[in-house]
């Protein structure tokens, strides 16, 4: 298949999303108290993983949810505090002299904090990886991620045929699909096997396999 576009999701994928939530759980003065003894490998246990993420979620916590995931949200040091997995600049630049159109995709709270979140941790690509940000809600969808990826596809003249979404979530991999992309899942070591339905996605362990893979199995031309 002919793959031109990549449109990488961010938490999970190009950053540690899971370092910022052990960080916001241990060390946030609200939660340290109850959390701040955890130990890395017990995340998946304070925050049990839902099998439409596959990944961990704060809202994913049976009693304190909606409270975490507001808190984290407008907690600048904890939420802007999630650095990027080893050789995500190399790998986008590589793929960019390749001539891939890239792009990043989150649905946030605050579109303009995530952007300026993003342009600050990305600042090195932002030559050519276009920042895409949506407000949660906007989309009647879950994620927002299908529509998001189909007005992406009218607003710069994209072929979805052509396209890779790069995503950890499991209801994410479903949106790429609808929207006619191809999906490929980010693997960590949270992360919860895919359904029997969607074990044919390709599955990958980090940006460099995701780049081996892409070199294997794709062509651009």
């Amino acid at each position: 298949m002919i793959i031109k576009n990549i449109f990488w999701d961010v938490d999970g994928v190009l950053a540690n999303l899971n370092y910022a939530y052990f960080n916001f759980l241990t060390k946030h003065p609200k939660y340290a108290p109850k959390y701040g003894d955890i130990k890395w490998e017990d995340l998946p246990n304070v925050l049990p993983i839902s099998p439409k993420y596959g990944a961990l979620e704060l809202k994913t916590h049976p009693e304190l949810g909606t409270e975490l995931d507001y808190d984290f949200c407008h907690s600048p040091e904890f939420f802007c505090n999630r650095p990027l997995y080893p050789n995500v600049i190399d790998v986008l630049k590589e793929l960019n002299q390749k001539g891939y159109r890239q792009f990043t995709m989150s649905a946030t709270f605050d579109v303009e904090t995530k952007k300026k979140f993003l342009n600050n941790l990305l600042g090195e690509v932002t030559d050519f990886l276009t920042i895409e940000c949506v407000q949660h809600g906007k989309f009647m969808h879950d994620t927002a991620k299908e529509d998001m990826l189909k007005d992406c596809y009218k607003k710069y003249g994209l072929k979805a045929e052509e396209t890779v979404l790069v995503d950890d979530r499991i209801y994410n991999q479903q949106a790429a699909i609808n929207s006619g992309a191809h999906p490929v899942r980010m693997r960590c070591e949270f992360t919860t096997d895919s359904p029997d339905d969607l074990k044919w996605i390709p599955e990958v362990k980090d940006v460099v396999d995701f780049k081996n893979w892409l070199y294997k199995n794709t062509t651009f031309e």
